[in-house]
């Protein structure tokens, strides 16, 4: 593969769960402060981010339990796979979020991770709040009703 061809390759990361399990009342767009060996390995698909979560310290967004496989070819520059990770937000961003964050019943969850087109590693954010049980079967039938219409089945 050539080194234009690579730069092209970009996947895109999603969290499948996060709009199962939450109701998403906004979305941000962020940086993340990573190593080297960290975004190659992110470009190979090789991170898991589905339980992570974001959090508040010092007035900086921090980013938690999201889990970067060590690259291969990285030898001793590789860090630990699940180690925090800081977000880079602009200050009206992060005063909202912050704000936001501390009502009963909301967090912030990552719910994407892609790269831009000069190469920058960004993850969508979103501000949510957990669904119930009902909201989860709604969901479901919602989901089954769709598909069955676009097979033309009809009850």
């Amino acid at each position: 593969m050539s080194k234009k061809e690579t730069k092209n390759f970009s996947p895109t990361l999603v969290n499948r769960k996060a709009k199962f399990e939450y109701h998403w009342l906004e979305v941000f767009e962020a940086g993340i402060v990573l190593t080297g060996t960290e975004v190659k390995s992110i470009r190979l698909g090789k991170v898991q981010f589905v339980d992570s979560y974001c959090y508040f310290r010092d007035n900086e967004l921090y980013l938690k339990e999201m889990h970067i496989s060590p690259y291969e070819f990285g030898n001793i520059n590789n860090d630990d796979p699940v180690r925090e990770r800081k977000l880079l937000l602009k200050k009206r961003e992060l005063a909202r979020l912050k704000e936001k964050s501390e009502e009963k019943g909301l967090t912030i969850i990552p719910v994407k991770i892609y790269f831009t087109e000069r190469g920058f590693t960004k993850m969508s954010l979103a501000l949510a709040q957990g669904k119930k049980l009902f909201d989860k079967r709604q969901d479901i039938k919602d989901k089954d009703a769709q598909r069955d219409a676009n097979r033309g089945y009809q009850d």
